[in-house]
């Protein structure tokens, strides 16, 4: 063989190699890439995991329970729940005080309005929203919830942010909110009585 050829070939074989390597790192940084996506996407699973709780026996609070109450045991239903500390701070109500005989009825008429502004007649699990899209349903009363799910899974209705997802009330769905969802007239009616009481 002639030494030019040989060198050809040296030149074709290594090119071949060196293509072939270079394809080969491609290949399995791309692979890496979404692998550590997926584990990412798997590690937010975990985190969204461990915050949903389904078992019957969650508390959420006596008002909270008095909402479940309300709704048909045997149908369907989403409901996004005010935390004992929303019901406080938002709404003024208080279990030993708001449930007294003589408040009694303003107490259930302020949860059943606000059952009607929260709840949803169909079982909604935070599953069945896609990360970063908003959707919007009509509650009970025909006030929009507008809701989104967050990156660590909770969801976020009206701009009010879950502090759990997903506990389940026999056919019932339950998201407790780290607030009170309401329209801004019987907003104004709930401060406007704060107001006139203080005074």
């Amino acid at each position: 063989m002639k030494r030019g050829q040989f060198l050809k070939h040296s030149i074709a074989i290594v090119t071949m190699v060196c293509v072939r390597c270079l394809m080969i790192v491609i290949v399995t940084f791309l692979k890496l890439k979404t692998t550590s996506i997926e584990n990412r996407e798997m590690g937010f699973y975990l985190i969204i995991r461990s915050r949903k709780v389904s078992h019957k026996d969650v508390k959420l609070g006596k008002f909270g329970e008095m909402m479940i109450d309300m709704l048909p045991q045997d149908l369907a239903f989403i409901v996004f729940v005010p935390s004992e500390e929303a019901f406080k701070q938002d709404l003024r109500l208080l279990v030993n005080e708001s449930l007294r005989l003589d408040k009694f009825d303003d107490t259930y008429a302020i949860v059943t309005r606000i059952l009607g502004f929260s709840a949803v007649p169909r079982a909604l699990s935070s599953a069945n929203f896609a990360l970063g899209e908003l959707v919007s349903y009509d509650s009970l009363s025909g006030f929009p919830l507008f809701i989104l799910k967050d990156i660590d899974g909770m969801l976020v209705v009206n701009r009010i942010r879950s502090e759990m997802v997903d506990v389940s009330k026999k056919e019932v769905v339950v998201h407790v909110m780290d607030g009170v969802i309401m329209d801004a007239e019987f907003e104004l009616s709930i401060l406007s009585n704060d107001e006139s009481e203080e005074g």
